[in-house]
């Protein structure tokens, strides 16, 4: 499925966890690191064959901190149980129970190693010169050694004083810049104030109540009344009053 439908009131904290044991095995798909002989049959695995294969945790062994794994398959013929474990120490895989690696590399190396060790210690026997040019080479060998040494512990040493230089650096140029930015923060600061004065400098502020003037009193709406023709240009004739006759 691709897309789910998630409620609104949908709360992963509310879902619970489901206990799993402390060394769970997992089932996953892998192919032979190598090639194999079944110790049951004798049938043949070779490296690249796909197996599913059920994982898990070697307990108390490690190797510098690296945990190792263990896989299990079963023989492609009988079915029997092979398991074989990683080896980070070769960075490679070794065989554990069930079957045989055809091939081990690392095992040859130490082979070779060992009778190049014999084959000098037997030179060194029949020849006494070759016994001094051999600690010759060595005690070079050790002088150009310990000068590299030295050169990257003085090469370590000094990008070391200038990475403290350069952090110094760096933090007196931050500490500039906090305070360029508050100079020009207070600067602003004082012109806002500076302008806040000035407009309000401007504005007259009433002590008290609005006085009255004569003219800004308000009238009667009588006298308005009367006073209207006159505004007009008209003027009013008073009629003579007529006595009643007894």
């Amino acid at each position: 499925v691709l897309n789910k439908y998630f409620p609104p009131d949908f709360d992963p904290a509310l879902i619970p966890r489901r206990k799993q044991p402390k060394n769970a095995q997992q089932v996953v798909r892998l192919m032979a690191p190598f090639s194999m002989r079944c110790n049951t049959c004798g049938e043949y695995i070779y490296k690249g064959k796909k197996f599913n294969a059920r994982k898990e945790t070697v307990e108390g062994e490690d190797y510098y901190g690296i945990k190792i794994f263990r896989f299990y398959i079963k023989c492609t013929l009988c079915s029997a149980e092979i398991t074989f474990k990683t080896d980070p120490k070769n960075t490679d895989y070794s065989a554990e129970h069930g079957a045989s690696r055809n091939f081990e590399p690392w095992r040859e190396e130490k082979a070779v190693e060992e009778e190049d060790r014999l084959a000098k210690l037997e030179e060194e026997e029949n020849n006494p010169m070759k016994v001094l040019e051999n600690r010759t080479t060595d005690s070079k060998r050790e002088m150009d050694i310990l000068d590299a040494l030295q050169d990257i512990r003085a090469r370590n040493a000094r990008n070391e004083r200038v990475g403290h230089s350069t952090d110094l650096l760096e933090k007196i140029g931050v500490q500039e810049d906090w305070d360029e930015e508050d100079e020009q923060k207070k600067r602003e600061q004082e012109e806002d104030e500076a302008l806040v004065r000035q407009v309000f400098s401007k504005v007259a502020v009433p002590t008290a109540g609005p006085s009255r003037s004569p003219e800004n009193a308000p009238s009667d709406p009588d006298k308005k009344k009367a006073n209207a023709p006159k505004s007009l240009g008209i003027k009013l004739v008073k009629k003579p009053k007529v006595k009643a006759i007894s």
